[in-house]
Protein backbone atom coordinates (compact mmCIF):
# COMPACT_ATOMS: atom_id res chain seq x y z
CA UNK A 1 0.00 0.00 0.00
CA UNK A 2 1.39 3.34 -1.01
CA UNK A 3 2.05 5.96 1.65
CA UNK A 4 0.73 9.49 1.53
CA UNK A 5 1.89 11.45 -1.46
CA UNK A 6 4.08 14.45 -0.79
CA UNK A 7 3.71 17.81 -2.43
CA UNK A 8 6.68 17.26 -4.65
CA UNK A 9 5.75 13.76 -5.71
CA UNK A 10 9.28 12.38 -5.30
CA UNK A 11 9.19 11.04 -1.76
CA UNK A 12 9.37 12.35 1.80
CA UNK A 13 10.66 15.87 2.42
CA UNK A 14 14.39 16.14 2.89
CA UNK A 15 16.01 17.55 6.03
CA UNK A 16 16.10 21.30 6.33
CA UNK A 17 19.91 21.35 6.46
CA UNK A 18 19.99 19.70 3.02
CA UNK A 19 17.46 22.09 1.58
CA UNK A 20 19.38 25.00 3.05
CA UNK A 21 22.32 24.12 0.81
CA UNK A 22 20.40 25.27 -2.26
CA UNK A 23 22.02 28.31 -3.90
CA UNK A 24 20.67 31.68 -2.82
CA UNK A 25 22.62 34.63 -4.11
CA UNK A 26 21.77 38.11 -5.17
CA UNK A 27 23.76 37.72 -8.37
CA UNK A 28 21.59 34.94 -9.67
CA UNK A 29 18.49 36.79 -8.64
CA UNK A 30 19.47 39.92 -10.47
CA UNK A 31 20.04 38.10 -13.75
CA UNK A 32 16.59 36.61 -14.00
CA UNK A 33 14.78 39.48 -15.67
CA UNK A 34 13.85 38.25 -19.15
CA UNK A 35 14.71 39.83 -22.44
CA UNK A 36 13.43 38.99 -25.90
CA UNK A 37 15.40 37.02 -28.42
CA UNK A 38 14.20 35.58 -31.68
CA UNK A 39 13.65 31.87 -32.09
CA UNK A 40 16.16 30.27 -34.45
CA UNK A 41 13.47 28.16 -36.10
CA UNK A 42 10.41 30.34 -36.53
CA UNK A 43 11.51 33.82 -35.51
CA UNK A 44 8.94 33.87 -32.70
CA UNK A 45 10.03 35.74 -29.58
CA UNK A 46 11.17 33.58 -26.70
CA UNK A 47 11.73 34.94 -23.24
CA UNK A 48 15.22 34.32 -21.94
CA UNK A 49 17.71 36.49 -20.13
CA UNK A 50 20.60 38.18 -21.86
CA UNK A 51 23.11 35.55 -22.89
CA UNK A 52 25.91 37.72 -21.63
CA UNK A 53 24.80 36.92 -18.09
CA UNK A 54 25.45 33.24 -18.65
CA UNK A 55 28.79 32.74 -20.32
CA UNK A 56 30.13 29.22 -20.55
CA UNK A 57 32.71 29.96 -17.90
CA UNK A 58 30.04 30.61 -15.28
CA UNK A 59 28.82 27.59 -13.36
CA UNK A 60 25.58 26.73 -11.65
CA UNK A 61 24.62 24.02 -9.18
CA UNK A 62 21.50 21.92 -9.29
CA UNK A 63 19.70 21.63 -5.97
CA UNK A 64 21.47 18.62 -4.45
CA UNK A 65 18.52 17.30 -2.47
CA UNK A 66 16.63 15.42 -5.18
CA UNK A 67 19.73 14.94 -7.30
CA UNK A 68 21.22 12.82 -4.51
CA UNK A 69 18.03 11.23 -3.26
CA UNK A 70 16.35 10.32 -6.55
CA UNK A 71 18.85 10.47 -9.40
CA UNK A 72 22.26 8.82 -9.57
CA UNK A 73 24.91 11.11 -11.06
CA UNK A 74 26.15 9.64 -14.33
CA UNK A 75 28.41 12.31 -15.76
CA UNK A 76 30.99 14.81 -14.52
CA UNK A 77 29.95 18.44 -14.16
CA UNK A 78 31.48 21.60 -15.59
CA UNK A 79 34.25 19.74 -17.42
CA UNK A 80 35.82 18.26 -14.28
CA UNK A 81 36.31 14.53 -13.96
CA UNK A 82 35.06 13.67 -10.46
CA UNK A 83 37.33 10.67 -10.19
CA UNK A 84 40.59 12.23 -11.28
CA UNK A 85 39.91 15.93 -10.75
CA UNK A 86 41.33 16.71 -14.20
CA UNK A 87 39.73 19.06 -16.66
CA UNK A 88 38.30 17.44 -19.78
CA UNK A 89 36.38 18.70 -22.79
CA UNK A 90 32.70 17.92 -22.88
CA UNK A 91 29.93 18.50 -25.33
CA UNK A 92 26.27 18.77 -24.39
CA UNK A 93 25.03 16.39 -21.69
CA UNK A 94 28.56 15.84 -20.42
CA UNK A 95 29.67 13.52 -23.20
CA UNK A 96 33.40 13.37 -23.65
CA UNK A 97 34.42 15.32 -26.73
CA UNK A 98 36.88 14.04 -29.33
CA UNK A 99 38.15 17.59 -29.79
CA UNK A 100 41.65 18.59 -28.72
CA UNK A 101 40.27 21.78 -27.19
CA UNK A 102 39.63 21.92 -23.47
CA UNK A 103 38.41 25.50 -23.24
CA UNK A 104 37.77 28.44 -25.57
CA UNK A 105 37.01 31.88 -24.19
CA UNK A 106 36.38 35.20 -25.93
CA UNK A 107 37.20 38.23 -23.77
CA UNK A 108 38.60 41.76 -23.71
CA UNK A 109 36.88 43.48 -26.68
CA UNK A 110 38.97 46.41 -27.86
CA UNK A 111 38.15 49.11 -30.38
CA UNK A 112 40.78 49.59 -33.07
CA UNK A 113 41.03 51.86 -36.08
CA UNK A 114 42.24 51.09 -39.59
CA UNK A 115 42.43 54.48 -41.29
CA UNK A 116 43.92 52.94 -44.46
CA UNK A 117 40.65 51.19 -45.32
CA UNK A 118 38.34 54.20 -44.96
CA UNK A 119 38.25 57.64 -46.52
CA UNK A 120 36.00 58.92 -43.73
CA UNK A 121 37.73 59.83 -40.43
CA UNK A 122 36.80 57.19 -37.88
CA UNK A 123 35.06 55.08 -40.50
CA UNK A 124 37.62 52.29 -40.25
CA UNK A 125 36.91 51.56 -36.58
CA UNK A 126 36.26 47.94 -35.61
CA UNK A 127 36.35 45.74 -32.51
CA UNK A 128 38.78 42.89 -31.90
CA UNK A 129 38.34 40.12 -29.35
CA UNK A 130 40.93 38.17 -27.39
CA UNK A 131 40.41 34.45 -28.05
CA UNK A 132 42.14 32.15 -25.56
CA UNK A 133 42.33 28.43 -26.24
CA UNK A 134 43.47 25.63 -23.95
CA UNK A 135 44.33 22.33 -25.63
CA UNK A 136 45.09 18.88 -24.31
CA UNK A 137 48.64 18.53 -25.57
CA UNK A 138 50.00 21.95 -24.61
CA UNK A 139 50.68 23.22 -21.11
CA UNK A 140 50.17 26.84 -22.09
CA UNK A 141 47.15 28.48 -23.70
CA UNK A 142 47.03 30.08 -27.15
CA UNK A 143 45.85 33.69 -27.31
CA UNK A 144 45.05 35.53 -30.54
CA UNK A 145 43.11 38.63 -31.48
CA UNK A 146 40.43 38.36 -34.13
CA UNK A 147 37.78 40.68 -35.52
CA UNK A 148 34.33 39.65 -36.70
CA UNK A 149 35.46 39.70 -40.34
CA UNK A 150 37.90 36.90 -39.48
CA UNK A 151 35.02 34.83 -38.09
CA UNK A 152 33.12 35.34 -41.36
CA UNK A 153 36.18 34.13 -43.28
CA UNK A 154 36.43 31.04 -41.05
CA UNK A 155 32.74 30.24 -41.53
CA UNK A 156 33.04 30.59 -45.32
CA UNK A 157 36.09 28.33 -45.45
CA UNK A 158 34.38 25.68 -43.34
CA UNK A 159 31.26 25.84 -45.52
CA UNK A 160 33.37 25.25 -48.65
CA UNK A 161 35.47 22.44 -47.19
CA UNK A 162 32.86 20.50 -45.20
CA UNK A 163 29.74 20.36 -47.33
CA UNK A 164 27.07 18.05 -45.97
CA UNK A 165 28.13 18.42 -42.34
CA UNK A 166 25.93 20.04 -39.69
CA UNK A 167 28.20 23.04 -39.21
CA UNK A 168 27.07 25.47 -36.48
CA UNK A 169 25.66 28.74 -37.78
CA UNK A 170 27.89 31.74 -37.16
CA UNK A 171 26.46 34.87 -35.51
CA UNK A 172 24.86 37.34 -37.89
CA UNK A 173 26.53 40.55 -38.94
CA UNK A 174 23.79 43.03 -38.07
CA UNK A 175 24.91 46.60 -38.75
CA UNK A 176 21.48 48.11 -38.02
CA UNK A 177 21.27 46.42 -34.63
CA UNK A 178 24.75 47.68 -33.79
CA UNK A 179 23.63 51.25 -34.46
CA UNK A 180 20.31 50.97 -32.63
CA UNK A 181 21.57 49.24 -29.48
CA UNK A 182 23.98 50.73 -27.04
CA UNK A 183 27.50 50.06 -28.26
CA UNK A 184 28.65 48.29 -25.10
CA UNK A 185 25.60 46.04 -25.01
CA UNK A 186 26.01 45.07 -28.66
CA UNK A 187 29.72 44.28 -28.25
CA UNK A 188 29.03 42.16 -25.16
CA UNK A 189 26.28 40.20 -26.88
CA UNK A 190 28.50 39.62 -29.90
CA UNK A 191 31.38 38.52 -27.64
CA UNK A 192 29.15 35.95 -25.97
CA UNK A 193 27.75 34.76 -29.32
CA UNK A 194 31.26 34.35 -30.77
CA UNK A 195 32.39 32.38 -27.73
CA UNK A 196 29.48 29.98 -28.00
CA UNK A 197 29.97 29.66 -31.76
CA UNK A 198 33.64 28.72 -31.42
CA UNK A 199 32.82 26.27 -28.64
CA UNK A 200 30.24 24.57 -30.86
CA UNK A 201 32.77 24.33 -33.69
CA UNK A 202 35.34 22.81 -31.33
CA UNK A 203 32.96 20.10 -30.12
CA UNK A 204 32.06 19.00 -33.67
CA UNK A 205 33.86 15.68 -34.28
CA UNK A 206 35.10 16.71 -37.76
CA UNK A 207 35.19 20.50 -37.78
CA UNK A 208 36.80 20.50 -34.36
CA UNK A 209 39.84 18.73 -35.83
CA UNK A 210 40.02 20.89 -38.96
CA UNK A 211 43.09 22.80 -40.04
CA UNK A 212 40.97 25.91 -40.63
CA UNK A 213 39.86 26.05 -37.00
CA UNK A 214 43.37 25.28 -35.74
CA UNK A 215 44.83 28.15 -37.76
CA UNK A 216 42.09 30.51 -36.62
CA UNK A 217 42.65 29.74 -32.93
CA UNK A 218 46.44 29.49 -32.89
CA UNK A 219 48.06 31.51 -35.68
CA UNK A 220 49.46 34.75 -34.33
CA UNK A 221 48.99 38.07 -36.07
CA UNK A 222 46.74 38.53 -39.06
CA UNK A 223 44.53 35.59 -39.96
CA UNK A 224 46.38 33.64 -42.71
CA UNK A 225 43.11 32.39 -44.25
CA UNK A 226 42.35 34.43 -47.36
CA UNK A 227 38.92 36.10 -47.19
CA UNK A 228 36.25 35.11 -49.68
CA UNK A 229 35.34 37.48 -52.49
CA UNK A 230 32.25 39.55 -51.79
CA UNK A 231 29.06 38.86 -53.73
CA UNK A 232 29.25 42.08 -55.76
CA UNK A 233 32.73 41.23 -57.07
CA UNK A 234 31.69 37.69 -57.94
CA UNK A 235 28.65 38.95 -59.84
CA UNK A 236 30.85 41.39 -61.74
CA UNK A 237 33.27 38.59 -62.67
CA UNK A 238 30.34 36.47 -63.80
CA UNK A 239 28.98 39.27 -65.97
CA UNK A 240 32.39 39.69 -67.62
CA UNK A 241 32.62 35.96 -68.37
CA UNK A 242 29.07 35.61 -69.67
CA UNK A 243 29.54 36.99 -73.24
CA UNK A 244 32.56 34.77 -73.77
CA UNK A 245 30.60 31.76 -72.51
CA UNK A 246 27.70 32.50 -74.83
CA UNK A 247 29.52 33.51 -78.02
CA UNK A 248 33.03 32.10 -77.68
CA UNK A 249 34.40 28.59 -77.98
CA UNK A 250 31.99 25.95 -76.69
CA UNK A 251 34.51 24.94 -74.02
CA UNK A 252 34.08 28.33 -72.36
CA UNK A 253 30.43 27.53 -71.69
CA UNK A 254 31.17 24.24 -69.96
CA UNK A 255 31.73 23.76 -66.22
CA UNK A 256 35.31 23.09 -65.21
CA UNK A 257 35.78 19.95 -63.05
CA UNK A 258 37.24 21.94 -60.17
CA UNK A 259 34.20 24.26 -60.18
CA UNK A 260 31.66 21.45 -60.26
CA UNK A 261 32.40 20.51 -56.63
CA UNK A 262 31.17 23.92 -55.41
CA UNK A 263 27.59 25.24 -55.59
CA UNK A 264 26.60 27.54 -58.44
CA UNK A 265 25.27 30.15 -56.02
CA UNK A 266 27.64 33.07 -55.71
CA UNK A 267 27.53 34.66 -59.14
CA UNK A 268 30.95 33.83 -60.56
CA UNK A 269 29.42 31.61 -63.25
CA UNK A 270 26.13 33.17 -64.32
CA UNK A 271 25.62 30.75 -67.21
CA UNK A 272 25.80 27.80 -64.85
CA UNK A 273 23.34 29.50 -62.52
CA UNK A 274 20.88 29.99 -65.41
CA UNK A 275 21.29 26.37 -66.51
CA UNK A 276 20.68 25.02 -63.02
CA UNK A 277 17.69 27.31 -62.59
CA UNK A 278 16.29 25.96 -65.85
CA UNK A 279 16.94 22.39 -64.69
CA UNK A 280 15.19 23.09 -61.39
CA UNK A 281 12.12 24.45 -63.18
CA UNK A 282 12.15 21.46 -65.52
CA UNK A 283 12.29 19.09 -62.54
CA UNK A 284 9.27 20.76 -60.95
CA UNK A 285 7.09 21.57 -63.95
CA UNK A 286 8.56 19.84 -67.00
CA UNK A 287 6.72 16.58 -66.57
CA UNK A 288 9.85 14.52 -67.33
CA UNK A 289 11.85 12.62 -64.75
CA UNK A 290 15.50 13.72 -64.43
CA UNK A 291 18.21 11.22 -65.31
CA UNK A 292 19.25 11.13 -61.64
CA UNK A 293 16.89 11.56 -58.70
CA UNK A 294 17.07 11.23 -54.91
CA UNK A 295 16.24 7.58 -54.30
CA UNK A 296 17.46 7.18 -50.72
CA UNK A 297 14.14 6.38 -49.03
CA UNK A 298 15.74 6.24 -45.59
CA UNK A 299 17.13 9.75 -46.03
CA UNK A 300 13.79 11.11 -47.25
CA UNK A 301 12.05 9.54 -44.26
CA UNK A 302 14.57 10.99 -41.81
CA UNK A 303 14.34 14.37 -43.53
CA UNK A 304 10.59 14.34 -42.92
CA UNK A 305 11.17 13.50 -39.26
CA UNK A 306 13.65 16.37 -38.95
CA UNK A 307 10.99 18.73 -40.31
CA UNK A 308 8.51 17.39 -37.76
CA UNK A 309 11.09 17.85 -35.00
CA UNK A 310 11.59 21.47 -36.05
CA UNK A 311 7.85 22.07 -35.65
CA UNK A 312 7.88 20.33 -32.26
CA UNK A 313 10.81 22.47 -31.13
CA UNK A 314 8.93 25.56 -32.20
CA UNK A 315 5.89 24.52 -30.16
CA UNK A 316 8.08 23.61 -27.20
CA UNK A 317 9.79 27.00 -27.38
CA UNK A 318 6.41 28.66 -26.94
CA UNK A 319 5.74 26.50 -23.88
CA UNK A 320 9.21 27.33 -22.54
CA UNK A 321 8.44 31.02 -23.04
CA UNK A 322 5.23 30.64 -21.06
CA UNK A 323 7.03 28.78 -18.25
CA UNK A 324 9.84 31.32 -17.97
CA UNK A 325 7.41 34.24 -18.09
CA UNK A 326 5.12 32.67 -15.46
CA UNK A 327 8.03 32.07 -13.08
CA UNK A 328 9.33 35.58 -13.67
CA UNK A 329 5.91 37.15 -13.08
CA UNK A 330 5.39 35.06 -9.94
CA UNK A 331 8.73 36.16 -8.53
CA UNK A 332 7.99 39.79 -9.33
CA UNK A 333 4.50 39.57 -7.79
CA UNK A 334 5.85 38.00 -4.59
CA UNK A 335 8.52 40.68 -4.37
CA UNK A 336 5.92 43.44 -4.71
CA UNK A 337 3.73 41.65 -2.17
CA UNK A 338 6.62 41.56 0.31
CA UNK A 339 7.26 45.27 -0.14
CA UNK A 340 3.55 46.01 0.36
CA UNK A 341 3.56 43.98 3.59
CA UNK A 342 6.63 45.89 4.81
CA UNK A 343 4.79 49.17 4.32
CA UNK A 344 1.81 47.71 6.15
CA UNK A 345 4.04 46.64 9.05
CA UNK A 346 5.24 50.18 9.54
CA UNK A 347 1.66 51.45 9.63
CA UNK A 348 0.51 48.74 12.05
CA UNK A 349 3.48 49.24 14.37
CA UNK A 350 2.78 52.97 14.53
CA UNK A 351 -0.89 52.49 15.40
CA UNK A 352 -0.78 49.18 17.34
CA UNK A 353 -2.34 49.61 20.81
CA UNK A 354 -3.98 46.30 21.58
CA UNK A 355 -2.50 42.80 21.63
CA UNK A 356 -4.39 41.59 18.53
CA UNK A 357 -2.94 44.53 16.62
CA UNK A 358 0.58 43.63 17.73
CA UNK A 359 -0.04 39.99 16.79
CA UNK A 360 -1.28 41.11 13.40
CA UNK A 361 1.83 43.22 12.89
CA UNK A 362 4.05 40.26 13.84
CA UNK A 363 2.22 37.97 11.45
CA UNK A 364 2.49 40.56 8.70
CA UNK A 365 6.23 40.72 9.27
CA UNK A 366 6.44 36.93 8.92
CA UNK A 367 4.45 37.08 5.69
CA UNK A 368 6.63 39.89 4.33
CA UNK A 369 9.82 37.96 5.05
CA UNK A 370 8.38 34.81 3.47
CA UNK A 371 7.20 36.68 0.36
CA UNK A 372 10.64 38.21 -0.18
CA UNK A 373 12.37 34.84 0.31
CA UNK A 374 9.95 33.11 -2.06
CA UNK A 375 10.50 35.88 -4.61
CA UNK A 376 14.26 35.34 -4.49
CA UNK A 377 13.79 31.59 -4.86
CA UNK A 378 11.56 32.10 -7.89
CA UNK A 379 14.15 34.40 -9.46
CA UNK A 380 16.92 31.87 -8.90
CA UNK A 381 14.68 29.05 -10.13
CA UNK A 382 14.01 31.04 -13.29
CA UNK A 383 17.69 31.63 -14.00
CA UNK A 384 18.42 27.91 -13.52
CA UNK A 385 15.42 26.95 -15.67
CA UNK A 386 16.76 29.11 -18.47
CA UNK A 387 20.16 27.44 -18.23
CA UNK A 388 18.62 23.99 -18.55
CA UNK A 389 16.41 25.07 -21.45
CA UNK A 390 19.50 26.28 -23.30
CA UNK A 391 19.67 22.79 -24.85
CA UNK A 392 16.36 23.57 -26.54
CA UNK A 393 17.83 26.76 -27.93
CA UNK A 394 20.90 24.87 -29.15
CA UNK A 395 18.76 22.41 -31.10
CA UNK A 396 16.64 25.15 -32.60
CA UNK A 397 19.85 26.61 -34.00
CA UNK A 398 20.96 23.16 -35.09
CA UNK A 399 17.86 22.90 -37.27
CA UNK A 400 19.32 25.68 -39.43
CA UNK A 401 22.60 23.78 -39.75
CA UNK A 402 20.72 20.65 -40.80
CA UNK A 403 18.66 22.60 -43.33
CA UNK A 404 21.86 24.03 -44.83
CA UNK A 405 23.40 20.56 -45.07
CA UNK A 406 20.31 19.21 -46.82
CA UNK A 407 20.34 22.21 -49.18
CA UNK A 408 23.94 21.44 -50.08
CA UNK A 409 22.87 17.91 -50.94
CA UNK A 410 20.07 19.22 -53.16
CA UNK A 411 22.44 21.68 -54.84
CA UNK A 412 24.96 18.93 -55.55
CA UNK A 413 22.22 16.74 -57.02
CA UNK A 414 20.99 19.63 -59.18
CA UNK A 415 24.53 20.16 -60.49
CA UNK A 416 24.78 16.51 -61.54
CA UNK A 417 21.32 16.64 -63.15
CA UNK A 418 22.26 19.78 -65.09
CA UNK A 419 25.52 18.26 -66.34
CA UNK A 420 23.72 15.09 -67.41
CA UNK A 421 21.21 17.20 -69.34
CA UNK A 422 24.10 19.12 -70.95
CA UNK A 423 25.74 15.85 -71.99
CA UNK A 424 22.51 14.60 -73.50
CA UNK A 425 22.15 17.83 -75.47
CA UNK A 426 25.82 17.77 -76.59
CA UNK A 427 25.63 14.16 -77.76
CA UNK A 428 22.44 14.96 -79.70
CA UNK A 429 24.20 17.91 -81.39
CA UNK A 430 27.22 15.76 -82.23
CA UNK A 431 25.02 13.08 -83.75
CA UNK A 432 23.13 15.68 -85.77
CA UNK A 433 26.36 17.14 -87.20
CA UNK A 434 27.73 13.67 -87.99
CA UNK A 435 24.48 12.75 -89.74
CA UNK A 436 24.56 15.97 -91.77
CA UNK A 437 28.22 15.45 -92.68
CA UNK A 438 27.48 11.94 -93.91
CA UNK A 439 24.98 13.31 -96.46
CA UNK A 440 27.44 15.84 -97.86
CA UNK A 441 29.81 14.73 -100.64
CA UNK A 442 33.38 15.70 -99.90
CA UNK A 443 35.10 17.22 -96.89
CA UNK A 444 33.30 19.93 -94.86
CA UNK A 445 35.98 21.55 -92.71
CA UNK A 446 33.56 23.81 -90.82
CA UNK A 447 31.43 20.87 -89.70
CA UNK A 448 34.52 18.88 -88.74
CA UNK A 449 35.81 21.81 -86.68
CA UNK A 450 32.43 22.26 -85.01
CA UNK A 451 32.28 18.54 -84.25
CA UNK A 452 35.74 18.63 -82.65
CA UNK A 453 34.70 21.56 -80.47
CA UNK A 454 31.61 19.66 -79.30
CA UNK A 455 33.71 16.56 -78.54
CA UNK A 456 36.12 18.64 -76.46
CA UNK A 457 33.19 20.16 -74.62
CA UNK A 458 31.76 16.67 -74.06
CA UNK A 459 35.09 15.54 -72.57
CA UNK A 460 35.25 18.52 -70.20
CA UNK A 461 31.61 18.08 -69.24
CA UNK A 462 32.13 14.35 -68.62
CA UNK A 463 34.99 15.14 -66.26
CA UNK A 464 32.90 17.79 -64.51
CA UNK A 465 30.00 15.34 -64.18
CA UNK A 466 32.28 12.72 -62.62
CA UNK A 467 33.63 15.27 -60.12
CA UNK A 468 30.13 16.50 -59.31
CA UNK A 469 28.90 12.93 -58.82
CA UNK A 470 31.74 12.15 -56.42
CA UNK A 471 30.98 15.36 -54.53
CA UNK A 472 27.31 14.42 -54.35
CA UNK A 473 28.14 10.96 -53.00
CA UNK A 474 30.51 12.49 -50.45
CA UNK A 475 27.81 14.88 -49.25
CA UNK A 476 25.36 11.99 -48.99
CA UNK A 477 27.83 10.09 -46.82
CA UNK A 478 28.43 13.16 -44.66
CA UNK A 479 24.67 13.60 -44.23
CA UNK A 480 24.31 9.95 -43.26
CA UNK A 481 27.05 10.12 -40.62
CA UNK A 482 25.76 13.39 -39.22
CA UNK A 483 22.19 12.07 -38.95
CA UNK A 484 23.44 9.03 -37.04
CA UNK A 485 25.37 11.27 -34.68
CA UNK A 486 22.35 13.54 -34.32
CA UNK A 487 20.06 10.63 -33.43
CA UNK A 488 22.54 9.29 -30.87
CA UNK A 489 23.11 12.62 -29.16
CA UNK A 490 19.57 13.97 -29.28
CA UNK A 491 18.12 11.50 -26.78
CA UNK A 492 20.97 12.02 -24.32
CA UNK A 493 20.79 15.80 -24.63
CA UNK A 494 17.06 16.09 -24.06
CA UNK A 495 17.06 13.52 -21.23
CA UNK A 496 19.83 15.51 -19.56
CA UNK A 497 17.86 18.73 -20.05
CA UNK A 498 14.66 17.27 -18.62
CA UNK A 499 16.51 15.61 -15.77
CA UNK A 500 18.18 18.85 -14.72
CA UNK A 501 14.95 20.80 -15.17
CA UNK A 502 12.99 18.33 -13.00
CA UNK A 503 15.66 18.33 -10.30
CA UNK A 504 15.70 22.11 -10.16
CA UNK A 505 11.93 22.48 -10.16
CA UNK A 506 11.50 19.87 -7.41
CA UNK A 507 14.33 21.21 -5.27
CA UNK A 508 13.32 24.86 -5.45
CA UNK A 509 9.62 24.23 -4.99
CA UNK A 510 10.33 22.21 -1.86
CA UNK A 511 12.35 25.14 -0.52
CA UNK A 512 9.47 27.48 -1.39
CA UNK A 513 7.00 25.10 0.28
CA UNK A 514 9.25 25.06 3.34
CA UNK A 515 9.11 28.88 3.44
CA UNK A 516 5.31 28.88 3.57
CA UNK A 517 5.34 25.95 6.01
CA UNK A 518 7.46 28.07 8.31
CA UNK A 519 4.91 30.88 7.97
CA UNK A 520 2.12 28.52 9.02
CA UNK A 521 4.05 27.27 12.04
CA UNK A 522 5.15 30.69 13.26
CA UNK A 523 1.79 32.38 12.81
CA UNK A 524 0.12 29.46 14.61
CA UNK A 525 2.65 29.79 17.43
CA UNK A 526 1.89 33.52 17.81
CA UNK A 527 -1.82 32.81 17.83
CA UNK A 528 -1.48 30.22 20.61
CA UNK A 529 0.71 32.48 22.74
CA UNK A 530 -1.71 35.37 22.57
CA UNK A 531 -4.97 33.48 23.05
Amino acid sequence: MMGPETASGFGPPLPSEVRASLPLSSSSSSSSSPSIYRSAVSGDPLLFPSTSSFSSSSSFVDPPSYADAVFRPVEPQNGIDSTSGNATAFSRSGRASTSDYLEITVTDPQKENDSATSLVPGGGAYVTYLITTRVRVAATAYSVRRRFRDVVTLADRLAESYRGFFIPIRPDKNVVECQVMQKHEFVEQRRDALEKYLQRLATHPVVGCSEELRVFLRAQGKLPLSPTTDVASRMLDGAVRLPRQLFGDGAYGSVAPQEAVQPARGGRDLLRMFKELKQSVTNEWGGTKPLLVEEDKEFLERKGKIQELALQLNATSEQAEALVKAQHDTGEALGELGLAFIKLIKLENDEAIYVPQRVGAANTKILATAAVKASRFYRELNSQTIKHLDTLHEYMGLMLSIRNAFSERSDALLTVQTLLSDLTSLHARAEKIESASARVFGRDDSRIQKLEEIRRTIKVTEDAKDCATREYEKIKENNRNELERFDNERQDDFLSMLRGLAINQAGYFEKIADVWGTVARETSHYAKENC
